[in-house]
Order: C-alpha cells, then structure tokens, then sequence
C-alpha cells in the first residue's frame, strides 16, 4: 500500500485541517487565502445596480437593455470583400462529455437549441448559402443533415437529435475527413467553412490528425472551433493552419457561459472576409469572376407532378429556365443541369454585407437642444417622444449656471450670433483611424436617448437604431433624402425642361 503523504487529524477543525495539507512539491497550501483571493476577484454584480428617484431599479434596468441593443449593432462597418456565397459544414460533438451540467439545462440540449437559432440568422443573412451538419460520438463520424439551402430540413434533423443520449468519445479527425469530403465539390466561387463545437478534452483518431489538417490546407477550407470545457492543443493547431493570414483567437474561442456560447456561435452567420491566396487559386477566382444563376418564377398546376429534387408530388413548384425542372423551394441548385436559382431578394438581402451601414453615433444633451435640432423631438422613424432633457422647463435651464461657465440665456444669445455646428464632427471615421477612446464613446447610451445618422443628420431612438442595423441594414432619413430628389427630378421632367437643364437646376438647388 502506498503511503499517504498526509496526517491524520481526528476531530480537528477546519483550520487545523489547512494546516495539514501538503502539496506535492512540499510547500503548504494556504486554503483560507486562496479563497479570500477567489471571492475578491468575483464580479459583485449587485453593486452596479442603482435605484432611481421613484425606488425602483427601472432606469437600472432599461440602460443595461439599451446596452446590448448598442452592442449588437456596433459592428465594424469597413467595407471589405466578403464570401456571399457559403458552404459551411457544422460538426457537433455528441459524445459523453456533453452530457455536463455547467451550460443549463445541459451542454448537449443548449446546442441543439442554439445550432436551431443560428441556422435560422445564417439563412437570414446569407440566403443562398448552404449548411451541412455532422455528429461525432463512439469514435464515428455521424452524417446529421446534407449539405442543402432549405433550414426546415436541418432544424427537423436537429430536433430528431433530442431523441438520442450523447455518449462515447468524439473522433475529430473522422469528423474533419467527412466534413472534407462534403466540402470538396463546393465551387471555387464560394467560401468552404467548418464550424467545429467541441466539448470534448480529447480526440479517438484512428490516425494521423495531422495528415488532416494538411488537406484541410490543401482545400482552402477555413475552421473555426468554440470550446466548451478548455482550450485544447490540437484545436488551436487546426485553427492557425487554415486561418494563417487571421488571429487564432478570433477563431477559436471557449464559451464563458450561456450568453457569450450564443454570441460566438451568432458571429459566425456574418460571412467572412476574403483574404489573398495562393497564386493558383486567384486564377482560378478570377477566371469564375462571373457566376451564371436562374431567377424563376413560382407556377401553381392543377394537377401534382413530381419535383425534380424529392421526387414528391406536388402542386407548386419554381421551373427552372434553362432544363424546365420543378423544384419544391429557393435557393438551390437544379439537380437536372445544375444552375444556382435564386430569387431577386436574395441577392438583394447578400448586398448589405459588402456595404454595411454606418453606425450611429450618440447625440449628447448639448446638440440635442441646439436652436438647429431642438425640434426634432421625434423619432424619425418611429415618430416615438425622445425623453425631455431633466431640467424640465426653459425658465428652469436659464437659472442654472455652472462654475466657471455662463448662464444658459447668454448661452443661447451667443449661439444665435455664432454658426450652428454642424454633425459632422459626430460622424465614426474610418475603422484604421478610429482610436480605442473614440470607439469607447460609441459604446456608450446617449444621455438624450438620440442616435444621429452621420449623412442625413437625421435622429433615431435605441429601437430604431437596433432595427435598422439588423434588419432593415438601410437609414430611412437618406432614403427619404434619396425619394425626394427622384421626385424632384420628375416633376421637373414633367415640366418640359431637359436632362440637362433638369441635372443643373437640381444642383443649384442643392447648392442654394
């Protein structure tokens, strides 16, 4: 029997126990110290919680959702060249090592729910790209879903998953051939992505995972890992050698908790920046610069025929120009000669990522209640009241004066007399230009509750500001601007007056 390096201390308090413990290299291990340290390195959260006037913590409340509102939408707004077109295998572990607690109600469950969610956002955003899935668990690569444009048949394939018990041990190097494997047709023109979520701390290969990597490599396949126990070697091998020109940790990063699992896995339905390759393949995208694609039509028969990608009955269907095969939806691929059909609004919902909105900057109270913007008490989008600035009455802001400066009447006599300042100097500058003080201001809530569009200077609530980032992806205030030059111009060709005299009476409007 091995001898304990440890004493026996019979009845002896919790103190006289610290005492006894020894660590393996013979120095004593301070418990109460090391726990005093753990505790004073602990967020206390409820310390940043304020109660308002009325005793409520309301206005606590209504700023930390203002906050995530701003976070998401304060995105990097360069514009880049990006991949529109996707083809992304996402490779699930289904092991035992899922079947852990810390990530409620269980690792397992929370990325069904949110490999759900994020195949919905991704079709969104990325309409015609396509998504394949792959499980791992008793050392086998499981094929969930087929590579497909359609999201109904990958979240009924994930719901089919609740079913199943995750169990064995992931095999990341049969996940990674297979996933290869259903990545090796993609067309040159798109980008070939692997999502990896792992939550294992070990890999059952029957091989060399090297040998793997290298033909990921080869592919010009780009992988991204999120970890949910720690971060493992062989993942972050993975990760720096098919991202060599990108930072490892953009693309492998270990969940904190529920909220942060949800944001990496929703980063990644934003298509990814194209980077420069090898000389072989810039020939080869420069020779597929054009991409031929159908946009049909949806016909309605009276009697079901069969559709050419199911082999279902069905009334409807979109014809294919150039075979004339049905299909059931868009987009997809003719399985009869193999053209991409798509419909006019998806290309037109893909364009947002190559010229993405400028985000908005705060208005602070002082802009606000400027004699040139004091009117604009709505919001222009929503028409929804901005909130009154604290000192309610004008009698009440011409009392107050603060040290050192003058009183709000003489304020206003001086700004009557000097240029209204213009929001130009609100605009965010260019994403190599921006210092991390100018970025930390972006992040903060407007104390006045507006957020101004740096081109038609117009202002938008939170909402607004949220909805027209993530959604909408345009400023209703500039295409207002936009529907009232066309309109301009047709009256004004109605008139009689030619394109030119039209062109330079507009600019001289403009100009005036």
């Amino acid at each position: 029997m091995v001898e304990s390096d440890q004493e026996y201390a019979p009845d002896a308090s919790d103190d006289d126990l610290d005492a006894h413990q020894v660590s393996t290299r013979g120095g004593r291990v301070n418990a109460s110290r090391i726990a005093d340290t753990a505790f004073n390195e602990v967020k206390r959260t409820w310390e940043d919680v304020e109660e308002g006037e009325d005793g409520t913590i309301t206005k606590t409340i209504d700023s930390l959702l203002q906050q995530g509102k701003r976070k998401r939408t304060l995105k990097d707004t360069t514009p880049l060249q990006r991949g529109i077109i996707r083809h992304l295998i996402i490779i699930i572990d289904l092991s035992a090592a899922m079947t852990e607690k810390d990530l409620r109600p269980t690792r397992y469950l929370l990325t069904i729910r949110y490999c759900q969610d994020f195949i919905t956002e991704f079709f969104e955003q990325n309409p015609i790209s396509q998504i394949g899935i792959i499980g791992m668990r008793d050392g086998l690569a499981v094929r969930v879903s087929d590579m497909s444009g359609n999201p109904s048949d990958h979240i009924s394939n994930l719901q089919a998953l609740r079913k199943d018990d995750p169990q064995g041990q992931p095999s990341l190097q049969n996940a990674l051939d297979m996933a290869r494997a259903a990545l090796f047709h993609a067309p040159s023109h798109g980008t070939r992505e692997i999502l990896l979520l792992f939550g294992s701390l070990l890999s059952s290969d029957p091989g060399d995972i090297h040998t793997t990597i290298s033909s990921l490599v080869a592919s010009h396949i780009n992988t991204t890992v999120i970890g949910l126990s720690a971060q493992v070697a062989i993942c972050l091998t993975l990760v720096k050698r098919t991202n060599p020109h990108s930072n490892p940790q953009k693309h492998y990063n270990v969940a904190l908790d529920e909220v942060n699992y949800r944001e990496l896995i929703m980063r990644l339905a934003t298509p990814p920046e194209a980077h420069t390759q090898q000389a072989t393949s810039i020939e080869d995208s420069n020779a597929s610069s054009l991409l031929m694609m159908g946009f049909p039509s949806r016909n309605t028969d009276p009697k079901p025929s069969l559709c050419a990608c199911h082999s279902r009955p069905t009334n409807g269907g979109y014809l294919c120009p150039r075979c004339s095969s049905k299909v059931c939806s868009l987009p997809t691929t003719c399985p009869a000669c193999s053209l991409t059909l798509i419909l006019s609004t998806h290309l037109a919902r893909s364009y947002h990522h190559l010229f993405p909105l400028q985000n908005w900057t705060t208005v602070p109270w002082s802009h606000a209640m400027s004699s040139a913007h004091k009117h604009k008490t709505l919001c222009f989008g929503c028409q929804a009241p901005f909130p009154t600035h604290p000192l309610k009455t004008i009698k009440q802001l011409s009392k107050v004066t603060l040290p050192g400066k003058p009183a709000l009447s003489d304020a206003r006599n001086a700004e009557s007399a000097s240029t209204e300042p213009s929001l130009a100097h609100l605009t965010r500058p260019r994403a190599n230009s921006v210092s991390q003080r100018q970025r930390d201001e972006d992040q903060t809530i407007s104390e006045s509750g507006r957020y101004a569009c740096g081109s038609c200077e117009e202002f938008f609530c939170v909402d607004c500001d949220a909805f027209c980032h993530e959604i909408v992806h345009n400023c209703p205030g500039c295409l207002s601007r936009e529907g009232e030059v066309m309109a301009r111009n047709g009256e004004l060709g109605q008139n009689g007056a030619a394109p030119e005299e039209m062109e330079g009476i507009v600019t001289n409007g403009e100009n005036g």
